[in-house]
Formats: C-alpha cells, sequence, structure tokens
C-alpha cells in the first residue's frame, strides 16, 4: 500500500503530496494516474508499453506490466519530486522511512 509524504520546494513554497510503496491505482488504471500528477511522458509511455504488451501476451502481458508499474511508479514520481527541487517537508519519523524506501540521502530533507 501507498504511504503519503509531504514534500515542499523552498523556492517557491508549493507543497506536493509524494507516494512511495505499492499503488493499486497504477495497478488498476495503467498510466492514468501518472498523467493526471502531471507526468504525461511517462504516463503515455506507460499506455504504450502496456499496450504493446497486451497485444504481444494476448492480455496477459498488461497485466505483468500492470504489477512492475505498480511497485514503481510511486517511487518514480516522488524521485522525480525530488530532483526537481522539492524536499522531504514531513514528521521525522516519515521522512526517516521515505529516505529508505526511496534510497535518497540527507541532501533531500528541509
Amino acid at each position: 500500500m501507498a504511504t503519503a509524504i509531504r514534500l515542499q520546494n523552498p523556492a517557491t513554497g508549493i507543497t506536493k503530496i509524494g507516494y512511495y510503496g505499492f499503488s493499486w491505482t497504477s495497478l488498476f488504471f495503467g498510466g492514468i494516474p501518472a498523467l493526471l500528477r502531471g507526468d504525461v511522458g511517462i504516463g503515455l509511455g506507460m499506455i504504450a508499453v502496456g499496450m504493446i504488451a497486451a497485444f504481444i501476451g494476448v492480455g496477459l502481458g498488461w497485466f505483468i506490466v500492470g504489477i512492475i508499474w505498480a511497485f514503481i511508479y510511486n517511487k518514480i514520481h516522488t524521485t522525480r519530486l525530488v530532483e526537481a527541487g522539492y524536499k522531504l517537508a514531513d514528521t521525522p519519523e516519515r521522512v526517516r522511512e521515505a529516505q529508505a524506501a526511496l534510497g535518497i540521502g540527507d541532501q533531500a530533507v528541509l
């Protein structure tokens, strides 16, 4: 299950919510959650890969790609926010958990 973590951009003050862990919405809806979060390229790429996998694997390919996608998308999204300048700005316990799950260091903490 996905866990939410608050991120804040120190330059702009904008706060966003990132997630880490298994994404049920990505499992059921493929690339649509990525599109809704503003990751247009990633979302469209996932939809294309899923369609190709479904065509090749007669439906089972889409399921396999969907499971893999559900495990990795939240980490990709939150890591991209950190790379864009956002810092983890939640309780110290949640920040430590997120750092361990995302594999990021103290430079990403507000």
